[in-house]
This record gives structure tokens, sequence and C-alpha cells, in this order.
């Protein structure tokens, strides 16, 4: 009898987080699939979880999707989880996902957390329609994309790396114009959570000056019609 992929969101920061219906699932599984199993042991050992893990990264997930359909095709309940959040949502999980479907294989994802929806939530911008971008592109497509979501009427949602942030605010004033509104949240759940909102112009100019570390959501304002 085939066995399920299980795709189990894990805590964006605080550990708090974790549904008891996600620990279950963790806890009954035979193998756990981590995008890094140091990042993850660490969630584990706090719910005293000790089902086996194994690594499961962009890095080895094409060839690696193969192998894990077998398993579970012989009868293995896998679990997949990331470092935090939703896997696939700008994480590993995708691949699998699509190859487990494509076998036939019963595929169950539970709901939680993800880092852009409190965000979202909290930025205090229009959410009833929005387009959720993840990470743009780093070179390649970078300006044809940011061109094409100046003219979107809904907000829009970027995950950024802090060493990036100041760049893409002055990047994404050149393309948005300085007046548009947005927000910059920072570590969502975390003790450290900051949000802050302010003209694009505005938040280029703090941040130029600011440097800051954590997890980045930047939430932008539509363009008025």
């Amino acid at each position: 009898m085939s066995g399920k992929l299980h795709i189990v969101p894990t805590p964006v920061g605080n550990l708090e987080d974790m549904t008891f219906r996600a620990i279950r699932v963790l806890q009954e599984a035979d193998l756990i699939l981590a995008e890094d199993t140091r990042t993850s042991s660490v969630l584990m050992k706090h719910y005293d979880i000790k089902t086996p893990m194994r690594s499961h990264h962009r890095n080895n997930e094409h060839r690696a999707v193969e192998g894990i359909v077998e398993e579970i095709k012989e009868g293995k309940d896998i679990a997949l989880v990331s470092d935090a959040g939703t896997p696939g949502i700008s994480d590993p999980g995708f691949m699998l996902v699509r190859a487990c479907r494509e076998a036939g294989i019963e595929v169950e994802c539970l709901p939680g957390p993800t880092a852009f929806v409190p965000a979202l939530v909290a930025s205090g911008l229009p959410c009833d329609r929005f387009t959720f971008e993840g990470f743009l592109p780093l070179k390649k497509g970078r300006a044809t994309r940011l061109t094409a979501l100046a003219d979107d009427s809904r907000t829009i949602i970027i995950y950024e790396s802090p060493l990036r942030l100041a760049r893409t605010l002055r990047q994404l004033v050149e393309f948005f114009g300085a007046d548009r509104q947005a927000a910059v949240c920072r570590e969502i759940s975390k003790f450290h959570e900051e949000i802050r909102r302010d003209s694009l112009g505005s938040l280029a100019e703090y941040y130029a000056e600011n440097q800051i570390k954590g997890e980045i959501v930047i939430v932008i304002s539509g363009k008025d019609k």
C-alpha cells in the first residue's frame, strides 16, 4: 500500500506557532525531509520529535525526487519541512509535490505559518487583492519584472535579503516612484519583529543609513488607478 507525502509548515520565528496537528504528523511519519537538518533539529528537539531526518534542499531536490517517490510507493509516510514557513513558498517542495501528483500519490498539505500573510495584514495596506512575488530575479529579468509590477493595482509582496534591502528599495523608488506607500516587515513573529511603514522614498533613505538583520518582507501598495 502506497504511503503519503505530508507538507508540514513550521514556525517562521516563534516556536509556539507550531500546531498540534503538525507535531503529530511529524511524530508519526517514517521520515522527515528537511531543508537543513541542523536548523530543523532545533524544532524537533523542542517538541521531542525523534523521526529520522534527511536533507532535502535546492541543490539535491532534482536528483532526489524520483527515489523519494519510490519510497512513498513502497509504503513510507514522508513529511517535508523547510527551514521556516510552508514548503514550496520560496522554498524547496514544488518538484516533489508535482512528481507525487503525477505518480498518483496522495499529498496532504497542512495549513500553517508563512511570513507574507502576517506581513501583509499588519502592514495596513489593502489586502483584498494582492500578488506574491517571492524573491525578485537577481539580474536577468529583474527590470522587466519591476516594470510590469509598477502598473499593477494590487498590493505587491516581495521577499528580500537584508544585505540587498537598500539596493532593492532604491530600485523600487526608480520604478514605482518615491511617493508609493510601502512597509518593510522584519523578523515576523520573532522577538525583534518590526514593521516600518512609509513612502518608498523615505524607506529607501532610512535603510540606506540603517543596516538590519533578519528575514525581510516588503509590502507595496498597488498603483492608484
